[in-house]
């Protein structure tokens, strides 16, 4: 099965162990209303071996690879589909094969699989000039030993127990990231780590194709929402650019009445309307204003070619509200964002949108904010919320359009959308600037349903206990530094925020059921020495 996911067009420079270099090109297609950036990407599968056993047996070798991957499509569990390549013997073919990857601009990855033993010097110079992901399958064709039948012709021909080690000695003595998955390839399990990995992969790729848009400027004399925006772009190929208030604010003023009048309509056929005594012409009002700034901000992004955007309800201009419906709605539709100047978190939000894209029964991705604690014992847990801009993929049940006062921005009351969110296991990431390095933490966390309504606060919300508990999780995080926003998703797992992390080069920290704090201390501590 393949999926579509965002791009741009962008040429980009990386890291020698961690990214590449390659050139995309536009294709767009129609996904609701919203003129959205498409790929579709493939993952090269290369056998390796050696010409020391004879045309049969490489006959055999190559046979053997194209079921494999013939098989591992049939599944249904990949979201991308797997290509074969010819088998590997040689020093100059492995080298033409991966620049080939390198320059292919539909390939996200390669998968490795030594069938016989193929000696380790002959991929040198090859993996010295690979520059996209990495995964090394080790695995055999042949599930059980042919007890009856084993002789030395089979044993020379099923060599991936060897062969793999020799292969995987090069890359680590290379100290080349990669993912290891270890099993028969006619195991689910194994299937699913490979789709897993897959996702990964493309955010690895795609990292480097996201540009972030600064509406102004980040929350004044706020520490955790800065950082070192030259630092990211050479980490993760993230670009991040501030524009003048007014300038995006005069692309709201230019959408048309007639365009914004069909945007109001489609929300009040969409979504529930609580009036709660509002006058139904002023309330329609202050949506239409919302209806206007999602088509204005949606243009700019699209003409400058960014795919997140942060906002400050302190550098709002000539905007009438602060944006929340018109957020809501872009995140909805696979664009990042960050709050008060949160680039960070927009950047991490695009990247799990584009991670999760084409999924199927997603549950959603959202900025989230720790807003409050319930320290009931026995009912833990944070409420997560913002003023206004939490993503409605993340919602379950109704969600509903109310107009409520707001201090911060000091402007008109702004028209949002509210709802609870789904139950289930989700993952709150942090990316914070250390001053030397970036630090990705990662927590585990339940999502409940609240234990009672809350009618009168006027957000979408989050009701979350961390693992391994609220007193232990809260601890580790602050002591790893995490901030209050959080990119979060119900559809990642740790393990591929973890690997995407590896992948940049920077420390990922985990807060999980096993996490315990004088162990954590001692990570922290050693990621301080490892990583400086």
């Amino acid at each position: 099965m393949r999926t579509s996911i965002t791009l741009v067009l962008e040429k980009k420079a990386f890291s020698k162990y961690n990214l590449f270099s390659t050139t995309l090109l536009h294709q767009f297609f129609q996904e609701d209303t919203t003129m959205l950036l498409s790929k579709d990407y493939k993952f090269w599968f290369c056998t390796g071996s050696q010409d020391l056993y004879g045309d049969a047996c490489l006959a055999k070798v190559a046979q053997h690879s194209k079921q494999i991957v013939d098989e591992l499509n049939k599944t249904g569990l990949l979201p991308y589909e797997i290509v074969w390549k010819p088998t590997l013997i040689t020093n100059a073919l492995i080298r033409q094969t991966f620049n080939e990857a390198n320059n292919d601009e539909n390939c996200a990855g390669v998968i490795t699989w030594m069938h016989t033993f193929s000696p380790a010097k002959s991929w040198i110079l090859g993996l010295q000039e690979y520059r996209k992901p990495l995964l090394h399958l080790h695995t055999q064709f042949n599930e059980e030993i042919p007890y009856d039948s084993i002789d030395m012709d089979f044993m020379n021909e099923n060599q991936s127990a060897h062969g793999d080690r020799e292969y995987g000695h090069i890359v680590s003595r290379m100290r080349i990231e990669r993912k290891v998955v270890v099993g028969h390839w006619t195991d689910p399990v194994v299937v699913k780590k490979i789709a897993s990995w897959m996702r990964t992969a493309v955010g690895i790729v795609e990292s480097s194709h996201i540009r972030v848009m600064r509406v102004a400027d980040n929350m004044r004399n706020v520490a955790v929402t800065e950082g070192d925006k030259v630092e990211a772009q050479i980490k993760f190929g993230w670009e991040v650019d501030a524009y003048p208030v007014n300038e995006i604010a005069d692309a709201v003023s230019a959408v048309s009445q007639s365009d914004t009048n069909a945007l109001v309509d489609e929300y009040y056929d969409k979504y529930n309307i609580l009036l709660e005594g509002r006058d139904p012409e002023e309330f329609k009002r202050h949506v239409a204003v919302q209806a206007q700034i999602e088509l204005g901000f949606e243009r700019f992004l699209q003409e400058k070619n960014y795919q997140a955007i942060v906002t400050h309800f302190g550098d709002l201009g000539a905007l009438k509200q602060l944006p929340g419906l018109a957020i809501q709605r872009l995140m909805e539709k696979g664009y990042g964002f960050g709050a008060e100047g949160d680039w960070k978190v927009a950047a991490m939000v695009r990247l799990m949108k584009v991670m999760t894209a084409g999924m199927e029964d997603a549950k959603g991705t959202s900025m989230l904010e720790d807003y409050t604690y319930n320290l009931v014992h026995g009912k833990e847990g944070i409420l997560e919320a913002h003023m206004l801009e939490i993503c409605p993929s993340i919602a379950e049940g109704p969600i509903s359009i109310k107009c409520q006062p707001l201090s911060m921005g000091n402007r008109e009351d702004p028209a949002r959308l509210v709802f609870t969110s789904k139950e289930g296991h989700g993952i709150a990431t942090s990316l914070i600037d250390l001053g030397n390095r970036f630090r990705l933490i990662i927590n585990d966390v339940e999502c409940k349903k609240n234990e009672k309504t809350m009618p009168k606060l006027p957000t979408a919300t989050n009701f979350w206990t961390p693992e391994p508990d609220l007193y232990t999780g809260a601890e580790a995080w602050i002591l790893a530094g995490g901030a209050h926003h959080t990119a979060f998703t119900y559809d990642l797992t740790a393990e591929q925020m973890g690997d995407w992390a590896a992948a940049m080069g920077i420390e990922a920290v985990y807060i999980d059921k096993d996490t315990k704090i004088r162990d954590f201390k001692r990570d922290l501590m050693l990621g301080e020495v490892f990583y400086r």
